[in-house]
């Protein structure tokens, strides 16, 4: 059945499941890196891959931003700074703490720390949104994080200090930056591509002194290399970042933040599918479990379901339920 021919109530349901799916192509796509990173990048600069997954992107963004019809180049006002805070939180600050994770921590272990975000976001949203405690999605949330331990724990997982504080640190600095992403939205007439590269643009800049002082001068890079990076730079960060921030923009904070475990998940695919690895019972129980997670966590509120708007236009009504 085509859209056009439901009722407004169908067409709400249906544009909100098509933004929910066009969402989830991020962490979809993220989940890639660690294949990406392991079989086509230089070993021991995974900074440096940050770097160029966030800064050429974010510069990228900025300049299309400025061509787009009404278009905005610069922020303006207070967006500076809150524009580099949440670049921080969500790009600069979250890619030193995921890779110092993964380094000093099992790729498992990392992974589910990684999927508690969730959780955290679903507690941030009482103080920084003033939603209402979700018991339902903090149980789905430790659900997920389960699951996603399930499929990617070994069974030599190892935990260390510096490495479970990072682990922590970028899961808290990642829900932080969906949070406040969601409170302060857009200013007036500046479109996702444009706020997306503000972020991008100051993820990186962060980065860049960081990514020199720990790993110092650039690699090498040959065509294979290349080709991640520009993977990394042009649909890891430009494409998926975009897609991101205007999911979260038009979609309740919580259901983006449960889209997050994909990632993992996506990664232990390929391993299995590319990497020729498999999968335990134990890990095919994990898989089930992480994704009845994500999935649950689309489903709105008994609030929401039963104050379904009934707007006359098709963008009206997906703003009431923004």
């Amino acid at each position: 059945m085509e859209i056009s021919t439901l009722s407004p109530d169908g067409r709400t349901r249906a544009r909100i499941v098509a933004l929910t799916a066009v969402t989830a192509f991020a962490p979809i796509v993220w989940g890639t890196t660690y294949f990406v990173t392991t079989e086509m990048l230089p070993a021991g600069h995974p900074l440096f891959a940050g770097l160029v997954r966030a800064l050429p992107a974010g510069l990228v963004a900025v300049t299309l931003g400025m061509a787009l019809p009404g278009g905005s180049a610069l922020p303006r006002g207070s967006w500076w700074w809150k524009s580099a805070v949440l670049g921080i939180l969500n790009i600069g600050l979250f890619f030193p703490m995921l890779f110092l994770a993964a380094e000093r921590l099992p790729g498992g272990v990392a992974a589910t720390f990684g999927a508690i975000t969730p959780v955290v976001v679903a507690l941030l949203a009482v103080s920084v949104l003033g939603e209402r405690l979700s018991v339902r999605r903090l149980v789905w949330g430790a659900g997920g994080v389960v699951g996603v331990g399930l499929v990617v724990l070994g069974p030599n997982a190892g935990l260390d200090v510096v490495g479970v504080i990072a682990g922590l640190g970028g899961a808290g600095s990642m829900a932080l930056g969906i949070a406040l992403t969601k409170r302060w939205g857009r200013p007036e007439g500046v479109g996702p591509v444009a706020s997306a590269g503000w972020q991008l643009t100051a993820g990186g800049l962060f980065l860049l002194p960081v990514t020199f002082i720990v790993e110092g001068a650039p690699p090498a890079v040959d065509g294979r290399a290349a080709l991640g990076y520009l993977w990394l730079g042009l649909v890891g960060g430009l494409v998926a970042y975009v897609l991101w921030f205007r999911g979260i923009a038009r979609l309740p904070v919580t259901s983006v933040a449960f889209l997050g475990p994909l990632a993992p998940l996506v990664a232990a695919g390929i391993g299995v599918g590319v990497l020729g690895e498999t999968l335990t019972v134990v890990q095919v129980v994990g898989l089930v479990l992480a994704l009845a997670a994500v999935l649950a966590g689309q489903l709105p509120s008994r609030a929401r379901r039963t104050a379904l708007p009934s707007a006359s236009s098709d963008d009206a009504a997906l703003e009431a339920v923004r």
